[in-house]
């Protein structure tokens, strides 16, 4: 099996690149049958490290979800080139996926399986070993707080619960990349809170995590450096405050906001159709 593979030749997930996710020139396009070819990601550039959170803020439709998706592999490039902990997303894409660890608002939990059973299913998956499958599964539930639904079946499980599961299940075979799309969407107040508590901690861990939402507020609080996505563009790049520094903003909602109106006002001078 390739994981077991690589298991045995590169060992326990180590970084083997200082630039975790590297993307340069991501262009990706759709065959459309009413407007011809859509683009959806349009020739963007960034890089993420370990220890650190790199958010991918926009409104639904900026092309958040297709980058991940890239990162992962479901999807494949354009053109551009991707390489997640310096394997290529389109020549190494199982290695790429031993690297990553993603979670989203739709990850699917098996409705037969218990919260155990699905997480230790993922773990044999990745070819974990069985003592330290144990072991991080014992832990992870304990962290997550999941031990009172370890017998728990899918199906009965609430929106939190689910996502807590998903959670175990992206961390089980220790990712130095983790993805988080859209991850608070439809969870309430107080889950929100514990799921953003837990990103926070995994950066303090080490790990590499890229962080996309529509909320701005999550990314004020989470991310080291923010891009600013919107129709397939990255409008602008960088810490929070030197993206308040460089538009000249004391808020960034109003920053937000002004970047997007900017970006329309231009296409439409143009003649672009948006």
């Amino acid at each position: 099996m390739v994981l077991n593979l690589f298991t045995r030749q590169f060992g326990h997930c180590s970084p083997i690149s200082s630039v975790m996710i590297e993307v340069r020139e991501l262009t990706k396009t759709y065959s459309d049958l009413r407007r011809g070819q859509f683009v959806a990601v349009d020739g963007i550039s960034f890089h993420a490290q370990p220890g650190e959170i790199f958010g991918l803020l926009g409104p639904n439709g900026a092309g958040k979800t297709t980058v991940l998706r890239v990162l992962s592999t479901i999807l494949c490039p354009t053109a551009g080139r991707v390489r997640v902990n310096g394997f290529d997303v389109l020549t190494q894409p199982d290695l790429v996926r031993y690297q990553i660890g993603f979670v989203s608002a739709n990850t699917a939990v098996y409705d037969r399986m218990t919260a155990w059973e699905l997480v230790e299913y993922f773990g044999r998956l990745y070819g974990v070993e069985t003592n330290t499958l144990r072991e991080r599964m014992e832990n992870l539930f304990c962290k997550l707080q999941m031990d009172e639904i370890r017998d728990l079946l899918g199906a009965k499980m609430s929106t939190g619960m689910k996502q807590k599961v998903s959670i175990a299940r992206a961390l089980i075979h220790d990712p130095p990349v983790v993805i988080f799309d859209e991850a608070t969407s439809g969870l309430d107040v107080l889950v929100a809170r514990a799921l953003l508590d837990t990103i926070g901690e995994l950066r303090e861990q080490g790990k590499c995590v890229i962080f996309s939402t529509h909320i701005m507020r999550e990314v004020e609080r989470l991310c080291d450096r923010i891009a600013i996505m919107y129709r397939g563009h990255i409008l602008s790049e960088g810490t929070l405050h030197e993206l308040l520094e460089s538009h000249q903003q004391s808020d960034f909602e109003e920053l937000f906001f002004r970047l997007i109106s900017e970006h329309d006002q231009q296409h439409a001078a143009a003649g672009i159709s948006t």
